[in-house]
């Protein structure tokens, strides 16, 4: 299949295919002798595995080492285990952080009632240290 039908296949744009190979995420597709890119059914197939990684968040280093992986079937499960709970983590701060952003976002929302920008509260919160 060519790039446009494995993007729809998919549902990752060809640009990003044409990324991925570049970064060797994907590996490079055959190519004709038109000079078109050819793809199989297992690139199908990583590249929903790469997508579902995305949208876990998963930096694409991480992505790499779970590609990487998978070659050796009897490989210990533990670099798995372990990128997984690392994500788990960055996403357990990244909530809180989302939290503090926003009650901070809601005390200043909160924080004026004046009408003229002269008097404005929010803006004096935000020039203070």
């Amino acid at each position: 299949m060519q790039i446009k039908q494995l993007a729809s296949v998919t549902g990752v744009n060809a640009k990003t295919i044409r990324y991925y190979e570049d970064i060797g995420l994907l590996p490079e597709a055959k190519r004709g002798d038109n000079g078109y890119r050819y793809y199989r059914e297992q690139d199908v197939s990583s590249l929903k595995f790469i997508r579902r990684c995305k949208e876990l968040r998963m930096p694409l280093a991480d992505i790499k080492r779970l590609v990487a992986v998978q070659s050796d079937g009897n490989a210990p499960c533990a670099q798995v285990d372990a990128l997984i709970s690392q994500q788990l983590e960055q996403i357990r701060i990244a909530q809180y952080e989302l939290l503090q952003l926003e009650k901070n976002l809601q005390a200043l929302a909160n924080c004026c009632g004046n009408k003229h920008i002269k008097d404005c509260e929010i803006l004096q919160h935000l020039r203070a240290n």
